[in-house]
């Protein structure tokens, strides 16, 4: 693998302090491209422009995948990556769905873990920080005709961030757009769902909301998931959460919760929720609490849903099942408990 490294740092310029989420990319990216049916051994190199032209497939057809991952400054002052191989595995499910050739895995994990060592000092070490990876694919043939390309680039980018939301958050649970649809790519990380997001997301943050709560695209009845995250109930001492399906995306983080919880005996239920079903379990009392989990969210409490123009309390406790579950995945990340499931990978 060649590696150019950058002959100036933008390192000085970002603020640990005051993290955001997704700005202030890092010095170097990982670049490999695929042409004649195969894919190079990849470079790694300064920040810098593309070098396609406007005829780029990717602008015109969409034919383009991501994942989210982190890596994380580890108490004995390592850095490790939270479960890489469940990343390479889901963004080579995307590309499938995608018609995206497969990426290997030595390709994925070398290409990651290199990029990581040459821009170790990025990774930040204050509260609840990390440095975001973001492995992506597109297609990268330049011409203008409806069919999958031939030429593609796998490319990783990497930025210090810290928290995407800082608190309680309320989401409105959606009735008139829809995210995805039975027999679609709504499993898939394909750029196009969030791009056919936002307009939703927009809406709802203009009426004081954080996120979408989205529904089905049939009777927008049955919950499916927050516009940046899985999304769980605990009703009566149960861990709730909708069952994945073609429209919902399989989320690390909620698998990993899900293994936690079950460890401690708690029980969990992976079954459809419906709108009435939230709505009743809120005025009941029966719900104590609601939370969202992602890479990019962690774990976020829901303090309030909005439904056809109301809002509606939820039960936030401080000392909660959220804020347990958010301690023990901090504590096996940042490599202060042992890490009994192996889902730290050592740089």
């Amino acid at each position: 693998m060649k590696i150019t490294r950058s002959k100036t740092s933008r390192l000085d310029q970002v603020d640990f302090e005051n993290l955001g989420f997704g700005a202030g990319l890092s010095d170097h990216v990982f670049r490999a491209e695929y042409k004649d049916g195969q894919w190079d051994d990849g470079v790694i190199e300064p920040y810098g422009h593309l070098r396609q032209g406007l005829g780029l497939h990717a602008l015109h057809y969409g034919q383009a995948v991501f994942e989210g991952q982190k890596a994380y400054k580890q108490a004995d002052g390592g850095i490790a990556v939270f479960r890489p191989e469940r990343n390479f595995d889901r963004i080579n499910l995307s590309g499938e769905r995608m018609c995206i050739p497969t990426i290997p895995k030595d390709l994925f994990m070398n290409g990651l873990m290199e990029l990581i060592r040459v821009d170790r000092d990025w990774v930040p070490s204050g509260k609840n920080q990390a440095l975001y990876l973001r492995p992506f694919t597109f297609a990268s043939a330049e011409w203008v005709i409806a069919k999958a390309s031939d030429q593609y680039t796998f490319g990783i980018v990497t930025c210090p961030v810290g928290e995407l939301y800082s608190g309680a958050i309320k989401v409105k649970i959606e009735q008139e757009f829809t995210r995805a649809t039975q027999g679609g790519v709504g499993f898939a990380k394909a750029a196009g769902n969030y791009g056919g997001s936002f307009l939703a997301t927009r809406k709802a943050v203009e009426e004081g909301f954080s996120q979408v709560l989205w529904t089905d695209h049939k009777e927008h009845k049955f919950i499916e998931e927050a516009g940046t995250m899985n999304v769980a109930l605990i009703i009566n001492d149960v861990l709730v959460t909708p069952k994945l399906s073609d429209t919902i995306l399989a989320g690390i983080t909620r698998d990993s919760i899900l293994t936690l919880v079950r460890e401690w005996g708690i029980e969990v239920q992976e079954r459809d929720i419906t709108v009435d079903e939230l709505l009743d379990s809120v005025k009941s009392g029966d719900l104590q609490e609601a939370f969202g989990m992602g890479t990019a969210a962690v774990i976020s409490p829901i303090n309030g849903f909005g439904y056809q123009g109301t809002v509606i309390d939820c039960p936030f406790k401080e000392d909660g099942m959220a804020t347990r579950i958010k301690t023990a995945l901090s504590d096996i990340r940042y490599g202060r408990v042992e890490d009994s499931h192996g889902w730290m990978h050592r740089i």
